[in-house]
């Protein structure tokens, strides 16, 4: 017998869950994606810590805090996977410049800035707010930008 299965009723149900498990352990779970791959389906979980980075530990303690509690909510059979969100992970959500603040990102934008010719850029996040966009650091020439975030075509982690 095949159960219909709602991805998104049961991502409803199990946010909350995760959030609240991720907190105990001081962690934020970026992206939580459940979604099917192949004939099975998966539940992915990305943590991060502003403090310091994600262990193994970590990843564990989540896992075992969720594993009973998911398997009542989830009505298939799934595979779990926590992990750290990675060293160069793209941005899949405006929430991750506010997470991110700080850090370091190459920035791809839609069109060229005003005066400018180049589109992609590599910075730190100074800011980020909702309706006004980012506010970045360019590191090859130390300028502010003022970015809007209708003209910002990806994002992602950098690393030197």
């Amino acid at each position: 017998m095949r159960t219909e299965v709602n991805r998104l009723e049961i991502l409803a149900k199990i946010t909350p869950l995760i959030e609240n498990t991720a907190m105990r352990y001081n962690l934020v779970p970026i992206e939580i994606d459940f979604s099917k791959e192949n004939h099975r389906w998966f539940l992915r979980i990305f943590l991060y810590s502003k403090e310091r980075d994600i262990t193994l530990d970590d990843c564990e303690n989540v896992t075992r805090s969720l594993e009973d509690f998911l398997d009542e909510l989830i009505p298939v059979k799934y595979y779990l996977e926590v992990s750290s969100p990675g060293l160069e992970r793209k941005f899949k959500s405006e929430k991750e410049f506010i997470i991110f603040k700080g850090k370091r990102i190459s920035l791809k934008l839609k069109e060229a800035l005003e005066g400018e010719t180049e589109k992609i850029f590599k910075g730190e996040i100074l800011d980020y707010d909702v309706n006004e966009g980012l506010t970045f650091f360019r590191f090859d020439d130390g300028v502010e930008l003022h970015i809007p975030k209708g003209n910002i075509a990806s994002a992602k982690l950098y690393i030197d």
